[in-house]
């Protein structure tokens, strides 16, 4: 998994780029970002599927912010970011959230 962050000049906006590997999402057939960012909606931002097999999704998130996230595959798995900034328990805790800086 990947995460690559490019803040703008011009406007307070971070351009993200979610990637979620062929090795998690090797059979997936849909894959879902899914965080306090879209209200944990889980149709918002589905992830591309590229001809590299890789899913991915950019958005420009607000500037000097925190954001918790998780990739939803198939609708049922739920999977973390590798590259995250941090992890934070879930509000369930049996699990963490993905965190990204921008």
């Amino acid at each position: 998994m990947s995460l690559i962050k490019k803040p703008l000049k011009t406007r307070p906006v971070c351009k993200v780029t979610f990637t979620l590997p062929s090795a998690v999402s090797t059979d997936a057939k849909t894959v879902t970002l899914v965080g306090d960012f879209n209200e944990w909606s889980e149709t918002s931002h589905p992830l591309k599927y590229k001809a590299d097999g890789l899913f991915s999704v950019t958005l420009d998130l607000p500037t000097d912010h925190r954001y918790q996230f998780r990739y939803l595959v198939d609708g049922t798995s739920w999977h973390n970011d590798d590259a995250a900034d941090e992890y934070v328990p879930t509000p369930f805790g049996n699990d963490t959230n993905s965190i990204v800086h921008t």
